[in-house]
């Protein structure tokens, strides 16, 4: 018995930007882009596709796919840290949206890692109440977040949504295990101020702006450490050998991470879904793009054994199993 994905779906900004793109704004190159990243170009924003409304249009596919409306929908999670207002929750302007009015909704930040805390928030939750169904989704404008002077940050970022319907069923698929993690200690090596404060008593007098700030090479050793360790843990625990996984999904942080991650647990490229050339790091988003995208291109089948895992600002980090 588990809690199962009933559908996927994903919206992308209709503006790309590419590396040559970037070559105007600051001192860079589509060489050392993609010899650094991988990413070649990233999807930005424009009038009318504001973190919740790329939300809904993600969530809509995914309800399509189920073969569901809004009105069944009994709650809604939506994992960000870019929401349009700090409140209400994206997660409400994606209720209202939607019109999935008997819907409860709010919002999960942790970063990155976000869309795999949410999923585990909505797995637990059927777990107690069966008769439901929820919808989980990762959505990130970080172009509204994002220093475009700053060429080690602007590089990488870039703006999407992704969607799944869940529902517990009697059947052995579903949600086998996650496994996260956080460590607050570390959180100046990736993180974003929020607007100054309007409390002198509480106001930081270096508040950089809303941006995003991060220390790269520290960053690149305690995310492939710590995704990796989720990994081994999760597959350790559950009694799973590596050899077991059909498909990987790691989050879309920059190829450096993902070909090390993958050399150093060991899994076979063929079977790691990667997207970042595409899109860059979505951060939330990430995730769930990217499985709405493997399922559209044919790398899922019914009964596969599913590994995703992320690594973001907190730091939080984990791993997710899934019977497909």
């Amino acid at each position: 018995m588990g809690v199962v994905i009933l559908g996927t779906g994903s919206c992308l900004p209709e503006k790309i930007i590419s590396n040559h793109d970037l070559e105007k704004r600051v001192e860079t190159s589509d060489e050392w882009i993609v010899s650094r990243t991988g990413i070649s170009t990233r999807r930005i924003s424009g009038k009318g596709e504001e973190t919740y409304k790329i939300a809904a249009s993600a969530a809509r596919n995914a309800l399509d796919v189920a073969e569901l409306t809004a009105d069944d929908i009994d709650l809604i999670i939506v994992a960000t840290m870019s929401s349009h207002m700090l409140m209400p929750s994206c997660a409400c302007f994606v209720q209202k949206e939607l019109g999935a009015d008997k819907a409860f909704a709010y919002d999960v930040n942790a970063a990155c890692s976000g869309f795999l805390f949410a999923l585990d928030c909505g797995d637990k939750y059927l777990r107690v109440e069966n008769n439901k169904k929820v919808l989980v989704i990762g959505t990130e404008t970080l172009s509204s977040r994002t220093n475009w002077q700053d060429r080690n940050t602007c590089i990488l970022f870039g703006d999407g949504a992704g969607a799944v319907v869940l529902e517990y069923q009697d059947n052995n698929r579903g949600v086998v295990a996650s496994n996260l993690f956080s460590d607050g200690r570390l959180w100046n090596l990736l993180y974003m101020h929020t607007a100054p404060s309007c409390n002198p008593a509480l106001a930081e007098e270096d508040n950089p702006g809303a941006h995003i700030l991060m220390e790269g090479k520290e960053v690149f050793k305690y995310a492939v450490k710590a995704m990796e360790g989720a990994v081994r843990d999760l597959l350790t625990s559950e009694q799973i050998e590596l050899e077991a996984i059909d498909v990987m999904i790691p989050h879309q942080a920059n190829i450096r991470i993902l070909n090390k991650l993958v050399s150093r647990l060991g899994i076979e490229q063929e079977k790691v879904f990667i997207n970042v050339h595409k899109y860059g790091n979505t951060s939330a988003a990430s995730v769930p793009i990217a499985l709405d995208e493997a399922k559209r291109e044919g790398w899922l089948k019914r009964g596969d054994l599913l590994l995703v895992c992320s690594f973001g600002g907190g730091f939080t980090w984990g791993a997710s199993l899934i019977r497909w």
